[in-house]
């Protein structure tokens, strides 16, 4: 059995060996410390010799957590939302995160619209609601590549399973590393805050950039895009190096089963580690694997239904819904992204309308998106080629089949013409979860619903079922005209029980039922539990700070073991010292040890094979 005191002994050697160097905030020479405690053999230890001998009981860890609610986070992701009701979202994770922010009293920590020369200045915080915001000016010299290209041309099409839509370089992987080490340098003047929360693609090795500063906060990250199978991941340059970075995490978070099981696939077979009960245990410590489905606040939703416009955009939603006067009319909401799906929906519609003529009309809103990046760029010419097309031939000089936008609109706006459409299509090719899908359902009449027509590719597929929803294969435009057919033509019972069921799945679990289970999940990271617990003590935590006793005790036992053993009445008053000393600091561990693994003798390295 490894005693907890020849941890400490060890530890307060190098600790006492380098006592007389600067210490940056006080804290302890951690690779010294780290090193002595993998050192010490896990193998059952018996105490020996004159000294003192605190041994450590362990029959079993106990599963104990102190659950400590009211956590100070600091939320951290590529883009921060506008906090205006009245100006477009960015997307769904600005979206969601809104919300979280100005009412829990998190900071949220993004980027700004402007980008800096790499200075590193003091976080520049902004007062919202209950929370704080701070925007930074990322370095221009990285920001092409860690945006447009690491982020956003090798990655989102890789995690969206579109290998042919991939390009990058090593410069762009670089230059996505930098930046994620300037974001986690700025949020270093948070690090006192209990937990960090880290959000999506653009910051797969944030955590690991955190840990390596001496962050040791526990630290959760929430993928909003999909996670692919293994032979997919392998097309992303150094897959192995990003992933390793992410089990730096203590919890991950995934949208659905399927990319759970996914990243658990890439771990088995990219590094031969196994996930047992979600749990991953390496030689850092454990890393744990859930599902969180992102949901919506279905009441705020509906308090955007009832929220005046302003002027001018009241007036725009007007005059599109004069455009469908009196006619059944669909609905698409995508930003204009090849992973969404919008061609084929096009062409679906094109088929539809060549068995069914005149029978329905699409309004697709499709705000631009990362106009910059070349594909993008083509995707666009692309979509807006072939709604012409079908616009030119079924069309006439009264009735327009596709009415099609760039523009973008408020909640507000965007509820009041779900509820106008009989018909809400979202049809990605593959998404994390895709919010419009909910927020569709919920903007429904409840007397007269609409019918979602949804991707089986979408997460909302894992929990809306073919009873509720209609699924289709997006990469097949025939299925997807057969279900605006059925959608157009379903009776009003069958519709009412469809939404129904939908619309009791969104109000059971809300944007605030996923925040909750995120940060109760984190907050397990900071697990306490009774030293005399466990049989290995510690990987890290050596802040004097955090650990204020320490000093004291490496003090005490350095002083017991300098006296002669000769000295028998001097030695004893020492090692009262020392064992009082031990025994202040053994109970302030169970208070303020944040983390304290229980690692097997098994436990798997992440080296795996070579590279």
């Amino acid at each position: 059995m490894v005693r907890i005191h020849d941890a400490l002994y060890m530890a307060a050697l190098a600790y006492s060996s380098t006592s007389g160097a600067a210490k940056q905030d006080e804290t302890i020479n951690q690779h010294a410390f780290d090193q002595q405690l993998d050192e010490i053999s896990p193998e059952l230890d018996q105490p020996g010799g004159a000294g003192p001998a605190h041994s450590i009981v362990s029959d079993g860890v106990a599963d104990v957590v102190i659950q400590q609610p009211d956590l100070k986070l600091v939320v951290i992701s590529n883009r921060v939302a506008p906090f205006d009701p009245n100006k477009p979202q960015t997307g769904g994770l600005a979206a969601a995160l809104e919300p979280v922010v100005q009412r829990s009293g998190a900071v949220w920590i993004g980027s700004s619209d402007n980008r800096g020369d790499g200075t590193e200045r003091p976080l520049p915080l902004v007062k919202t609601g209950a929370g704080e915001v701070a925007r930074l000016e990322l370095p221009a010299k990285d920001y092409p590549g860690y945006y447009r290209g690491f982020s956003n041309s090798t990655l989102w099409p890789a995690l969206h399973s579109l290998p042919g839509q991939m390009s990058g370089s090593d410069e762009d992987y670089e230059s996505y590393r930098n930046i994620n080490d300037f974001i986690a340098r700025a949020a270093f003047d948070v690090r006192d805050r209990d937990a960090f929360w880290v959000h999506d693609y653009h910051l797969l090795p944030l955590g690991a950039a955190l840990n390596d500063l001496g962050i040791e906060r526990p630290t959760g990250f929430f993928l909003h895009t999909p996670w692919p199978a293994p032979d997919m991941i392998e097309h992303v340059p150094h897959h192995r190096e990003l992933m390793k970075s992410m089990l730096k995490y203590d919890l991950l978070g995934f949208q659905t089963n399927r990319d759970l099981n996914n990243f658990a696939a890439c771990l088995r077979t990219h590094f031969g580690l196994q996930s047992k009960d979600g749990v991953v245990t390496t030689e850092r410590g454990q890393t744990r694997l859930q599902k969180f489905p992102i949901g919506i606040d279905p009441k705020q939703f509906a308090e955007y239904l009832a929220a005046d416009l302003s002027p001018a955009e009241q007036e725009k939603v007007s005059s599109l819904l004069q455009n469908f006067e009196g006619a059944k009319f669909a609905i698409g909401v995508d930003r204009l992204d090849y992973t969404k799906g919008i061609d084929k929906r096009v062409e679906g519609l094109d088929q539809l309308l060549k068995t069914e003529p005149h029978s329905i009309s699409l309004l697709q809103i499709a705000p631009s998106s990362r106009a910059d990046v070349e594909e993008y760029q083509k995707y666009k010419d692309h979509v807006e080629n072939t709604i012409n097309r079908v616009n030119a031939e079924h069309g006439t000089d009264e009735w327009r089949p596709i009415h099609y936008t760039n523009d973008s609109f408020s909640q507000a706006a965007l509820a009041r013409l779900y509820r106008a459409a009989k018909i809400g299509v979202v049809t990605p090719l593959r998404d994390g979860m895709n919010l419009v899908a909910k927020e569709y359902v919920a903007a429904q009449d409840p007397q007269d619903p609409g019918v979602l027509v949804l991707s089986k590719f979408a997460g909302a597929a894992e929990e809306f079922n073919e009873n509720e929803a209609l699924l289709v294969d997006p990469n097949h435009p025939e299925e997807i005209a057969a279900a605006i057919s059925k959608a157009a033509n379903m009776p009003l019972e069958e519709r009412v029980t469809r939404w129904r069921s939908m619309m009791d799945k969104i109000e059971s679990f809300t944007i605030h039922d996923w925040l909750a289970d995120n940060v109760r999940e984190l907050d397990k990271s900071r697990v306490t539990v009774p030293a005399d617990e466990f049989h290995r003590f510690g990987l890290g935590w050596t802040n004097e700070a955090q650990m204020p006793l320490f000093g004291r005790h490496a003090e005490a036992l350095a002083t017991y073991n300098e006296i002669h053993p000769a000295d028998g009445a001097l030695k004893e008053a020492a090692f009262e010292d020392e064992n009082k000393a031990y025994e202040a600091l053994e109970a302030s561990l169970i208070h303020t040890q944040d983390r304290l693994w229980n690692l097997p003798a098994d436990t798997a390295p992440i080296s795996g094979r070579p590279e």
